[in-house]
This record gives structure tokens, sequence and C-alpha cells, in this order.
């Protein structure tokens, strides 16, 4: 089962959520364009964003489990 967390790699998350694209690009992290983020986690791209990462966790976490 995959497990989302601050490490997942954003290229590993995508490929298997592509769904999650569009979260993360509402969310002004425009990851799926950015070659960078095939190997970066969730908590580096957050670092680089200024953004919280505990609440990105959780937001991907609802979405997905409403798909």
């Amino acid at each position: 089962m995959f497990r989302i967390t601050p490490n997942t790699q954003i290229g590993e998350l995508l490929r298997e959520f592509p769904e999650a694209a569009g979260i993360l690009q509402e969310m002004g992290m425009h990851c799926p364009g950015c070659p960078s983020a095939q190997h970066e986690t969730l908590e580096e791209a957050c670092m680089v964003h200024d953004m919280d990462i505990d609440s990105l966790v959780e937001d991907l976490k609802g979405f997905l489990e409403n798909m």
C-alpha cells in the first residue's frame, strides 16, 4: 500500500497517483513540470515553496481518500 509521508518523492507520488498533480498545482506547487521534482521529497518542496509539510500531507491524504 502506498503511504504518503514527508519523505515521499514527488515523482513517485505522481507515478502512483497522477491525479495528485492537480492538487499540487492548486497549492502553487508546479511539480509536474519541474525536473527536480522527480527525486525531490514533499518536505523538500515545501521548504522551497515556504509551505507547511504537515498540512500538505494531510491535504494529499484527504484528496486521495476521496478519489
